[in-house]
């Protein structure tokens, strides 16, 4: 336990205490993701809970929505649904795309060129244009944000992953676990996947950020999360027309969605700053 403590605290001084609030912030909203249905300010989310509109007070700090909702209640929900149907789309995304990236890689050959070839045509697109398009196909609601996310990002991982892993397959110790009679599935798994994981978890945090704006863009059209749930763009778009004269209600959220992108762009950095560190260059 002593060295786990201590092993933690290298790190905290290796990535910097920005690095370190940064994680806490990611920590914190993971956690209210995940009980955020059983928090007392869920039975706020009903209409007419305060009066329409209200300013900030000591009973609704974010203040109240057009229909008397609160909005820190909603935020709550919008960081549960935004954050984690991120966070899924991403997860997933990675796996599959880890898989097909070192499949590539390993086989090479018309494989790997065909999987290139349409993870670069899918590459192509733009983001939003793209869930549009998911959107239109299976109807607006959580699904086509979470299908549109997994697409989305899913190039880029195999892209990634396949380029990491085409360096490991040519060394000596996968080589000689190939000759001493191991499997495919063995070599991928045992030899391969470990020295791709720290370049796949490292581009993961990076792709959250890309996967929030997607759902929030997708929700603020009305193709994502529908009403009455509570996204983060669900809630940018319903208290948009209210601006001028109920400024918090859409403060909130975009304060809120901005720090989470922020904090997660910050930890990948500091992610890659640590699992890869710069290497020295030779003096010419």
């Amino acid at each position: 336990m002593a060295k786990r403590i201590d092993t933690l605290r290298s790190l905290a001084r290796r990535a910097g205490p920005v690095t370190v609030a940064a994680a806490l912030i990611l920590t914190a909203l993971i956690l209210i993701g995940l009980i955020e249905p059983f928090l007392p300010s869920a039975s706020f989310k009903e209409v007419a809970s305060g009066p329409r509109r209200g300013a900030p007070s000591a009973e609704f700090w974010l203040g109240t929505d057009n229909l008397g909702r609160s909005v820190l209640a909603r935020i709550l929900e919008g960081i549960r649904l935004t954050f984690l149907l991120s966070a899924a789309a991403v997860f997933l995304a990675g796996v599959v795309g880890a898989a097909i990236g070192m499949a590539a890689a390993w086989y090479r050959g018309w494989l790997d060129q065909i999987i290139a070839r349409l993870a670069d045509v899918l590459f192509a697109f733009p983001s939003m244009i793209f869930g549009l398009i998911v959107a239109a196909i299976l109807g607006p609601g959580a699904l086509s944000a979470v299908l549109a996310i997994f697409f989305i990002v899913l190039p880029t991982m195999v892209r990634v992953v396949r380029s990491a892993a085409l360096t490991v397959v040519g060394r000596d110790f996968v080589v000689a676990a190939q000759i001493s009679g191991a499997s495919t599935l063995r070599l991928l798994a045992v030899h391969v996947l470990p020295n791709v994981a720290s370049v796949t978890v490292v581009q993961m945090a990076y792709l959250m950020s890309i996967g929030m704006i997607i759902e929030s863009g997708l929700s603020f059209l009305g193709l994502g999360i529908q009403p009455p749930a509570s996204s983060l763009g669900v809630l940018l778009r319903e208290n948009a027309a209210f601006l001028n004269i109920a400024p918090w209600m859409v403060m909130g959220p975009g304060a809120v969605l901005t720090l989470t992108i922020l904090c997660v762009n910050y930890f990948g950095d500091a992610a890659r700053s640590i699992i890869e560190p710069a290497k020295p260059r030779p003096l010419e």
